[in-house]
């Protein structure tokens, strides 16, 4: 046996192939689960049938500052159900805007109809105060925080849920 000449080289092709291995395992591994979530995006659910028989109007938006200093953004409108039966919950998805079109926010909120009878207005769910088939009644949505980018143009909204009785 001859001894080696250089035996510094040796050494570092060894450690080096270790390396190289975990880094190849590393990019298989991260190209899987990138198409395993990519794969798993929900895709836009079609809104249910009888959402095309609920409409919005006279769209309001304010701002208060509640207790605490915090600033609470508010939607009021009415809502009217042209349809034939009594709807007991809904969900609508509210889209902000910014200033060049995208999404700047995206919330989904259940409707709370305004309840009068007392010293304030009182936002209820449908559940408590069904809206019946021809009748339109105010509604309330409340936001804690709206993204800055928001353009202060109105949001898009959209029925997601729809239960009726």
């Amino acid at each position: 046996m001859q001894p080696n000449a250089n035996p510094t080289t040796e050494r570092e092709q060894s450690s080096l192939r270790p390396i190289l291995i975990g880094i190849v395992i590393v990019g298989i591994v991260e190209g899987i689960l990138a198409l395993i979530f990519r794969a798993e995006q929900k895709k836009p659910a079609a809104p249910p049938a009888y959402a095309a028989n609920l409409k919005f109007s006279d769209l309001k938006t304010s701002a208060a500052q509640n207790f605490v200093g915090a600033t609470v953004s508010y939607i009021d409108g009415a809502i009217t159900n042209t349809g034939d039966k009594t709807v007991i919950h809904a969900v609508v998805q509210v889209t902000f805007k910014d200033e060049i079109g995208q999404t700047a926010q995206r919330e989904e909120l259940p409707i709370r109809v305004l309840r009068t009878g007392g010293p304030y207005d009182e936002a209820v769910d449908l559940n408590l105060s069904p809206l019946a088939a021809g009748e339109s009644k105010p509604f309330r949505l409340t936001f804690e925080n709206i993204s800055a980018q928001w353009n202060h143009a109105y949001p898009d909204l959209q029925i997601t849920q729809v239960t009726v009785k």
